[in-house]
């Protein structure tokens, strides 16, 4: 059985965040499964980009899934305030699943009061709110913290996806 993902995705995503984890992860065999505000919904990235979601939040549950990724842009503002969204991330969690999220989608792990006691990274812009949810910052490409994958931006890409993957004990090429 292929490991299976899911991906939040609502409108105003950050295109590259969203789209780079999920080709990378579908090229690594993973079940890739877009998870929006409403089931069968298309979504528009910040540069007009589409995704459909295969599910809604109401489909979310931790035991249905080995990770979860939480792109950036504006969406996870939409996400955090969708508590049955809030609920899985925070289930995923507590059960010890792969966690990954990038620049704006540390606001998602702030609602769901994963940060507490872990490092992380994120955009700037996000610092002091993830540092109040009881997080420690590091400017870094990639943080790992146990199950928990941070980046900054689309630039760390690369680098976030390919400790995920080794984290499922998957080999990845060297991208740069």
């Amino acid at each position: 059985m292929p490991k299976r993902i899911a991906v939040l995705i609502a409108d105003i995503f950050e295109d590259m965040e969203a789209m780079y984890p999920i080709f990378r992860l579908r090229e690594a065999g993973f079940e890739v499964v877009t998870i929006g505000l409403e089931a069968g919904k298309t979504y528009t990235s910040k540069h007009q980009y589409p995704l459909t979601s295969d599910a809604g939040p109401k489909a979310a549950k931790a035991a249905d899934f080995d990770g979860v990724y939480i792109p950036g842009g504006y969406a996870p503002d939409k996400f955090r305030r969708d508590k049955d969204l809030v609920q899985f991330v925070a289930d995923m969690d507590k059960a010890g699943k792969m966690i990954g999220s990038i620049c704006h989608g540390p606001w998602m792990l702030c609602e769901a009061d994963v940060l507490r006691g872990k490092n992380f990274t994120s955009v700037g812009a996000i610092r002091r709110d993830c540092e109040n949810a009881g997080g420690t910052y590091h400017d870094q490409a990639v943080v790992q913290d146990g199950h928990l994958f941070t980046s900054r931006t689309p630039p760390d890409l690369p680098a976030q996806m390919r400790a995920i993957l080794k984290w499922f004990g998957v080999d990845s090429p060297q991208v740069n």
